[in-house]
């Protein structure tokens, strides 16, 4: 039995994961879906870059996992990456769903046009104001599953955008799998180009948009269980 947390993207919480959970547990995998803090249902709590990273290793040495899967979508790749690393003989595999990835002495704001996103953070409070209809079209998701994923959407703390990821070693020595999905976008980040380079990463292509948790949970589902199993 493998054991999967599942850590999901800017602006949304556990919730987003509730079809690819019950995939996975029809299979008799043990699935802990998380929120980190600051989003969903954990509103309100201050949070930084840091702070979601220690929010999954928490969840791990809290329900004292071993053998685990860490699964992050977006965003969520940054601190997922750092708390695979921090997590050592527990992690079985690292899985990025179209993911960012952490980049030593980097942010997730590095080596992209942000000005605007810095712009609505700074107008908002500090918050970057959750993603609209139009950030969904041409992604592969019925009107009823673009529905669901903006009338879900939280704010997202925005010091967790701009703080910098903390490594100790090189990201390619993780056993990792890629996810990406092709609607989004065919080529990699360059910080997952060169992590593929690594005989330890492996990529998987999806044929369709940026949140396949929605538009395709049952395959996405099948891919996580393809990566745990992975050598």
């Amino acid at each position: 039995m493998t054991r999967f947390v599942l850590v999901a993207g800017a602006w949304l919480g556990a919730w987003v994961w509730d079809e690819v959970a019950d995939e996975l547990r029809a299979g008799r995998h043990e699935v802990h879906p998380l929120t980190l803090s600051g989003l969903a249902e954990k509103q309100g709590v201050r949070a930084g870059q840091r702070t979601h990273v220690q929010d999954i290793v928490d969840e791990v040495e809290r329900l004292g996992l071993r053998d685990v899967v860490l699964v992050g979508h977006s965003y969520s790749g940054v601190p997922v990456g750092q708390a695979a690393e921090r997590i050592g003989e527990r992690l079985r595999r690292v899985v990025f769903v179209d993911a960012n990835v952490p980049v030593d002495g980097e942010s997730f704001l590095s080596g992209w046009p942000s000005d605007g996103v810095r712009r609505a953070i700074d107008a908002n409070g500090g918050f970057w104001p959750p993603l609209e209809a139009d950030d969904c079209v041409g992604q592969g998701l019925t009107n009823e599953q673009t529905a669901r994923l903006i009338g879900g959407a939280t704010p997202h703390p925005g010091a967790t955008l701009t703080e910098p990821a903390v490594l100790e070693r090189p990201l390619g020595e993780l056993p990792a799998t890629y996810v990406k999905c092709l609607l989004d976008g065919e080529e990699p980040l360059p910080a997952v180009a060169e992590a593929l380079k690594s005989e330890t990463w492996e990529l998987v292509t999806m044929d369709t948009g940026h949140w396949p948790m929605f538009s395709r949970p049952r395959e996405l589902a099948r891919i996580l269980r393809e990566a745990a199993a992975a050598r």
